[in-house]
């Protein structure tokens, strides 16, 4: 196989056919992602941007911002969405948001990372406050928009925001007795608990009974969790999991005191990121049937 081959049948030709995630892309684009938090971090330190608990508000709009848009590309390529009003039938047309490597995993990643740079750049020259944050929700919210004209499951969301929202509380409790003497506000420390148990809830509510309930089909794209829901033949057991290691590293990050306030935060605003990511865009999707 020459390197041609190998790049089609591992990166191209998954994204091409949907087939998800691969052992190989897998650990590629985790390689990546470790070198771009690098860079990220060390370019923070450069231009003095300080990495704190408005930092984290300023960034999550964005990757509410980049699942939404992954969730509207999802529902033009199954053909849920229709031409309901005309904005519908502009963004059928307009084919913007077609199934491509610019509106998948990983192409969206880059786009949503560099609306947010020119955010921040735009806030830190306007100076300011939160500017970023409102850019980030007003790209989100018409995306959301458009989305809540096509909601047939809603109400399936009851039960994996229940099962998210019960760590994130718990999460709070606990970590409010002691976290803000360690440089970090309690309820980032939540935040990372409640983001892992909606990604986990909705994959496992998803496949193990909103896919049977509905007679739709859904699988596990990336390899680790549906390792473990083959092995186990139920997704809860990931569920559990995701919650576990969340909490083990909030407790870590919350205990650490060699690490700064900045370290903290960031590292935090990641594991936010790696729950709240995949999970939203899970549940929207599963909210429009697409």
């Amino acid at each position: 196989m020459d390197i041609g081959q190998f790049i089609n049948q591992y990166y191209i030709e998954p994204i091409l056919q949907h087939e998800g995630y691969n052992a190989v892309n897998t650990v590629t684009y985790a390689l990546i992602a470790i070198a771009a938090v690098y860079i990220a971090y060390r370019a923070f330190q450069y231009y003095r941007i300080r990495v704190d608990r408005g930092f984290v508000l300023d960034t999550i709009p964005f990757v509410l911002l980049g699942s939404t848009v992954r969730v509207v590309t999802d529902s033009i390529d199954t053909g849920v969405m229709t031409a309901l009003t005309p904005l519908h039938a502009l963004i059928i047309n307009s084919h913007v948001y077609d199934y491509g490597f610019f509106t998948s995993s990983p192409g969206i990643y880059i786009i949503t990372a560099a609306l947010f740079f020119v955010s921040l750049a735009l806030s830190r020259a306007l100076k300011v406050e939160r500017l970023a944050a409102f850019i980030g929700l007003a790209l989100w919210i018409p995306h959301l928009f458009v989305l809540l004209f096509m909601f047939k499951y809603l109400e399936f969301a009851i039960p994996v925001l229940v099962l998210a929202l019960i760590p994130f509380y718990l999460a709070y409790r606990y970590f409010s007795g002691g976290a803000k003497k360690h440089g970090i506000d309690p309820k980032i420390l939540a935040g990372v608990v409640g983001a892992h148990a909606l990604d986990g809830a909705a994959t496992f509510f998803i496949i193990d009974y909103f896919g049977k309930l509905t007679g739709r089909s859904y699988f596990e794209q990336h390899v680790i969790p549906g390792f473990i829901g083959s092995a186990f033949g139920t997704f809860f057991p990931f569920y559990v999991l995701k919650i576990g290691i969340a909490f083990g590293a909030s407790y870590f990050i919350a205990s650490e005191k060699d690490a700064g306030e900045g370290e903290k935060y960031f590292i935090a605003l990641l594991l936010i990121i790696i729950g709240l990511a995949p999970g939203l865009r899970d549940l929207l999707r599963m909210a429009v049937g697409a």
